[in-house]
């Protein structure tokens, strides 16, 4: 039988990757394909679920959240390896969103939290891999480097942050702050905070967090890893190592992903365009999967020949978001039917 990859990122608010995954798997599996699952992450939210394999299990850490307040934040641990989502300690969504947060006063420190916890059970041959997604803080991971040095540091592990876009440490202000809740005077002196902070760190750590790709991810906490030590790398590039996804699409005739909202971006470090490229590369056909299309990726997607279905388009905006996996079932056996691609 013809084996068919299902290799989605998470349908944002609405669906897991690993469910998004399942959904595909039922829907090709009923037409005669052998379908394996591989669910993806940027590196963002998410993240923990794409290292939910057998003999893996959670943890769960009380934390100063980005406000302050103690959140109790989970983490994963799969032999020597932890596995850690900003999101889950410093993350937008603990403080309801950008209007929410105070963007001035944001700590990352959590996030520094989970990481010192996660390096003490791994010990020192152990790595620690920080998903840098999802963030409110634009503090230069100013926080979470305190939180480590006041603990004494990471006992010597491997320290890895993974992040989907390659943005500039200083440049974060202004790429990510408006999106935290910060207005325009707030970018500005977000900004300056950076440029000081990356003196400090090259003067303190002898490293230019500014030259290095990714640093100002997840407003600057990147740079702080770099500066702890640790190194960035593709948060998709990391996962899909992990889950061998290029091992499978060797052997496959057919991959599917997905993801929530599909923009330009997509095609910069994201889930979907890193499946896609490495489908291309690997000559193998790809369908596209998402909650929602906007003009200028749909423009990019036909410039590539790319199929794209868009639930809201066919199903409508209402039931996309609220019968999700029901909605990529039907998506996928269309799709895959006898006037499909199959």
């Amino acid at each position: 039988m013809p084996l068919l990859v299902a290799a989605p990122d998470k349908f944002r608010g609405t669906a897991t990757a690993n469910e998004v995954a399942a959904a595909i798997g039922r829907a090709a599996g009923s037409l005669g394909w052998t379908v394996r699952a591989v669910p993806l992450s940027d590196g963002g939210e998410g993240l923990l679920e794409a290292f939910d394999v057998p003999g893996s299990h959670l943890e769960t850490t009380l934390v100063t959240g980005p406000d302050g307040v103690a959140v109790s934040a989970s983490w994963r641990v799969l032999g020597s390896l932890a596995v850690v989502e900003m999101a889950r300690a410093s993350g937008l969504a603990l403080v309801g969103g950008a209007n929410g947060n105070e963007p001035m006063g944001a700590t990352s420190r959590g996030t520094g939290e989970l990481m010192v916890a996660a390096s003490v059970k791994v010990g020192i041959d152990g790595t620690v891999v920080v998903g840098l997604g999802g963030s409110a803080t634009s503090d230069g991971g100013l926080g979470a480097l305190n939180a480590v040095e006041e603990a004494g540091g990471l006992n010597g592990v491997r320290l890895i942050g993974a992040y989907d876009a390659g943005v500039g440490f200083v440049d974060a202000a202004t790429m990510f702050a408006p999106q935290k809740g910060a207005n325009m005077g707030q970018v500005v002196e977000l900004e300056e905070r950076l440029s000081s902070l990356s003196d400090f760190y090259g003067d303190q750590f002898g490293i230019d967090v500014r030259l290095v790709p990714g640093a100002g991810a997840a407003g600057g906490l990147g740079g702080a890893i770099v500066a702890l030590g640790g190194t960035l790398r593709s948060g998709y590039e990391l996962v899909a190592e992990f889950r061998g996804l290029r091992r499978s699409l060797a052997e496959a005739q057919l991959v599917i992903t997905g993801e929530g909202a599909f923009d330009r971006t997509s095609f910069s470090g994201k889930v979907v365009g890193g499946v896609v490229h490495d489908a291309s590369l690997a000559g193998v056909d790809a369908l596209v999967l998402v909650g929602r299309i906007s003009n200028d990726a749909a423009e990019m997607a036909s410039e590539r020949c790319l199929r794209v279905v868009s639930l809201s388009q066919r199903f409508g905006e209402r039931r996309a978001m609220t019968d999700t996996l029901a909605c990529i079932e039907s998506a996928v056996r269309a799709s895959l039917g006898p006037n499909g691609l199959r």
